[in-house]
């Protein structure tokens, strides 16, 4: 990936199962925030689609597709770099390429 600190449409998010950060956009229930999330292929816990289970221990958070905004791959562990991320807040149509629908 050529660009690793760059938000990125959540319909080129990679669903093999790897762990990415990704936007959770703002509801009723708070402001917009940064997860961690993975694709799931379904099993006994659930059907198929984004979960999480980084921020919550002992809990899995399941996201229905809409819930999510846009992804970024983990950074990587060079401490220099190190940094906390914040959601993304820009317009959707014209920064993600698409209307997240």
């Amino acid at each position: 990936m050529d660009e690793p600190d760059r938000w990125r449409h959540m319909a080129s998010a990679p669903r093999d199962g790897s762990r990415v950060l990704v936007t959770v956009r703002s509801a009723e229930q708070g402001p917009a925030e940064v997860d961690v999330a993975y694709w799931s292929h379904g099993d006994r816990f659930g059907a198929e689609g984004w979960r999480a289970s980084d921020s919550a221990p002992g809990c899995v958070i399941e996201y229905a597709e809409p819930e999510l905004k846009c992804w970024m791959p983990m950074p990587s562990a060079n401490l220099s770099r190190a940094r906390e991320r914040s959601p993304w807040e820009g317009d959707d149509a014209q920064q993600l390429d698409g209307s997240g629908i």
